[in-house]
């Protein structure tokens, strides 16, 4: 602890070349960081507004405030931006970059131009999205899944958004390969794979998952561009082709990419927990095999999306089982969790109440999933709005809100101020209920057999829609508090000192913001555990 007062030394902005540029063409992890997550952070926001569009028009039966082909378009351009361009490189491109060569002791990642040139390709995706929504022929309408028959049929511009996608795939691929190598190569004098924060466990588990399974996406993407340029007729049953075909590749991919999203957020939860409980992660190793566990199990339960695409009973049954094996290492994580918590000196900082909040609804989503991996329930609930509420429990509910926790949890490291709590529990709060509101009700009018993607509905359904409508008002109000109140932080917040929160991995010990090396001329030598808090304190601010 000290009296003195701390004094500001600016937002991290070292770098050898001046202005825009000494930004645009820097290789230094954190700046690229800092990059990833302005654009992240924008379309989350963008997406949003799309969201509660979509929420309006459906307050009530008939059209509100778009016809059908508009809402085709919205809730399309609405799940492209969220998954390929917030949710899949939120917290691994973002926070992955600022934090993990720190984690390990390195002064930066194995290939800094590779990791420069991963930035690059997520822009060039975005900008492709984007220009798909306003090019001639009109926004794509056939859902984020791009199914086909309808993908190939369109005359939307489907060719431009399955292209960014194919962008956005290979920056996932750059990040992957360069964390992996980053992991193995760059770890500092002492730092074993027992030393290793479960953040950095989660991103090495995550990082192999996009290396294996996001060329499966490159190449499903690939077909379908050949399918509507050329006819090549690899999905076309009436040319000997099987629509099924696409579902299978498709969700070789995208099931993994589930846990693309959400093993990077219980990294940041198991980074949080013990801080805030003052007491080591419980059973260490535990939570690592599990993370690994998750990405290998995870990528064999793919079809568990296809029981009503009429494959066989032992099908049905294997990838059934499969989607159960599953819940088995998710569950040991919060089993951990919880136990950690178990008479810790638990403080309610603002991380700590987005990380208790991220258990809350991933167990709801996981209860949920577990509906839907079962065939009897699933074949009742398959294309109807629980899917739609299950979804966002698990990919907003659990990585929303471990973003959320991460960015109240790293920014005043990486920027050197602190936001205001109260605010920053206010809009908790609003977020928190807006959410449960918002995708519970949801759930709801979905077990009484309300069809997804659909712009009208029938007078029954209305009652949970005006409640789930209402939850998005509610939820919007929380957020636009949240990152108001983290904008004024990064402005004109109090001064923090190296550590504010009292934590015990490596970013801590060295200043806010972080030098352009990270830890000066001398490497670091690590000599106890990630979670050793014996003699840590807090400083002031």
């Amino acid at each position: 602890m000290t009296n003195e007062p701390l004094k500001y030394t600016g937002f991290y902005s070292e770098s050898p070349r001046p202005g825009i540029l000494g930004w645009l063409l820097s290789t230094d992890h954190k700046r690229i960081g800092i990059m990833y997550l302005v654009c992240i952070v924008t379309m989350f926001l963008v997406a949003m507004c799309l969201g509660l569009a979509l929420r309006l028009e459906l307050i009530a039966p008939g059209p509100t405030i778009m016809g059908p082909q508009t809402y085709n378009a919205t809730f399309t351009v609405h799940g492209i931006i969220m998954i390929f361009l917030f949710i899949i490189p939120s917290i691994p491109a973002a926070f992955g970059n600022l934090v993990l060569p720190i984690q390990i002791g390195a002064r930066d990642v194995s290939f800094p131009k590779l990791n420069l040139l991963s930035w690059y390709c997520y822009i060039i995706g975005g900008i492709l999205a984007v220009i798909s929504i306003f090019a001639g022929g009109g926004a794509p309408d056939t859902g984020w899944t791009f199914y086909v028959p309808f993908s190939t049929q369109t005359t939307t511009n489907v060719n431009l958004a399955v292209t960014g996608a194919l962008m956005l795939g290979f920056s996932s691929m750059l990040t992957g390969i360069n964390f992996v190598t980053t992991i193995h190569r760059l770890r500092a004098e002492g730092m074993g794979w027992g030393r290793l924060p479960m953040f950095v466990w989660t991103l090495y588990s995550t990082a192999w998952i996009q290396i294996l399974a996001t060329p499966m996406l490159g190449i499903t993407l690939i077909l379908i561009v050949l399918e509507r340029v050329f006819g090549a007729g690899l999905f076309d049953a009436a040319r000997g082709g099987d629509p099924i075909l696409y579902q299978h590749l498709f969700w070789i991919y995208s099931h993994p990419a589930v846990y693309i999203m959400i093993l990077p957020g219980m990294g940041v939860i198991s980074e949080i927990i013990p801080t805030f409980s003052r007491k080591p992660l419980f059973g260490y190793w535990a939570m690592a095999f599990s993370s690994l566990a998750i990405a290998f199990a995870g990528s064999l339960v793919w079809a568990h999306h296809m029981y009503a695409s009429g494959m066989s009973d032992f099908a049905i049954l294997v990838f059934s089982f499969l989607t159960f094996i599953v819940a088995i290492p998710s569950a040991i994580k919060v089993f951990n969790w919880v136990s950690t918590l178990y008479k810790g000196s638990i403080q309610l900082a603002p991380p700590m109440l987005h990380a208790l909040a991220f258990i809350f609804n991933f167990a709801i989503g996981g209860l949920g999933g577990l509906a839907l991996g079962a065939a009897a329930s699933d074949i009742h609930l398959h294309d109807t709005t629980f899917v739609v509420g299950h979804f966002h429990y698990t990919m907003f509910g659990g990585t929303g809100f471990a973003f959320f926790a991460a960015l109240h949890y790293w920014l005043p490291k990486f920027t050197g101020r602190m936001y205001n709590h109260k605010i920053a529990v206010i809009s908790w709060g609003l977020v928190f209920v807006g959410f449960n509101v918002t995708y519970m009700a949801m759930q709801a009018v979905g077990v009484q057999g309300m069809p997804r993607r659909y712009y009208d509905y029938l007078p029954e359904f209305m009652p949970l829609n005006v409640v789930s409508t209402v939850g998005s008002w509610v939820l919007a109000i929380g957020l636009v508090m949240m990152f108001v109140n983290l904008w004024n932080g990064i402005r004109r917040g109090h001064p923090v000192g190296k550590n504010p929160w009292g934590s015990a991995t490596l970013e801590w010990t060295i200043p806010s913001p972080p030098p352009m090396e990270n830890f000066g001329e001398e490497d670091p030598i690590v000599t106890k555990g990630p979670y050793d808090y014996k003699g840590v304190v807090a400083d002031e601010y």
